[in-house]
């Protein structure tokens, strides 16, 4: 039986074989495939957030691909090996989880993100916002810069404290709205969103999921919308929005 560590090596000596023999591997940089690695990650969220096994599969051997083809490059350029990207990873796991391979007590797995952050700061790290992606999308970064933030004590002690915050930012955001001060109502807004981030990770939600979720259902009921409106003869464009909601509403009664 093949172990896991034969399929890897196969997967490396076709894409060996790929960078020298076809016109557009040959041709890849790590620039050119920086667009291609987001989209391929961006694939595999919506195969996690529709729980598709079967596509979650692909994905993750596409990702796959991805890393084999940086390091190859980078190989190439004298830069570092799959053993090093390997062997580097490994290294990281077993510091940084000292409770497993040394004698550092935690109690559950609060104490774990802790001590991680306490051992990355000791690695030169200056912040304990280091290695959060300046590129990260702005709801992601919320819930990542929470996250580090909880790690040194900088959290609410009940979700109720959080959900007053809400509260708080939305009265806020009225009164911005009452003055007409865009700025300040663009600042506002972004306190709503950002305490509203918090207050999903108090309920053990993912924020970022929770509003692809909306996102897909208002698609979905969109989409049958419009469907629906061509069954009986009309398009959207020529009803009113009156004829839309009602539409909508009988929608709404069946499951998605």
């Amino acid at each position: 039986m093949k172990s896991n560590g034969d399929f890897f090596e196969r997967l490396i000596a076709i894409m060996d074989e790929l960078r020298e023999k076809c016109p557009w591997d040959k041709k890849q940089t790590i620039e050119s495939l920086r667009q291609q690695t987001l989209e391929e990650t961006y694939e595999l969220t919506e195969a996690i957030t529709e729980k598709n096994w079967k596509s979650l599969k692909e994905e993750l051997g596409d990702l796959l691909l991805h890393i084999v083809f940086y390091t190859k490059i980078a190989n190439e350029q004298k830069q570092f090996t799959m053993s090093d990207v390997i062997d580097g990873i490994c290294n990281k796991l077993i510091s940084r989880h000292p409770h497993i391979y040394g004698d550092v007590e935690v109690k559950d797995e609060d104490d774990v993100k802790r001590n991680w952050e306490k051992l990355k700061l000791k690695e030169g790290k200056k912040s304990a916002f280091s290695g959060v992606p300046k590129a990260l999308p702005s709801l992601v970064k919320a819930m990542r810069l929470q996250e580090k933030a909880k790690q040194v004590g900088f959290e609410w002690e009940n979700k109720e404290q959080v959900w007053e915050k809400v509260e708080e930012e939305i009265e806020e955001l009225r009164e911005a709205i009452v003055e007409n001060d865009h700025k300040k109502m663009e600042e506002e807004f972004g306190d709503v969103l950002f305490s509203m981030v918090n207050f999903a990770r108090f309920l053990n939600l993912d924020a970022e999921n929770a509003l692809e979720v909306t996102n897909k259902k208002f698609t979905d009921r969109f989409t049958k919308m419009e469907e629906t409106a061509l069954t009986r003869g009309s398009n959207l464009n020529d009803m009113t929005l009156q004829q839309m909601d009602a539409i909508w509403n009988e929608i709404k009664q069946h499951k998605d």
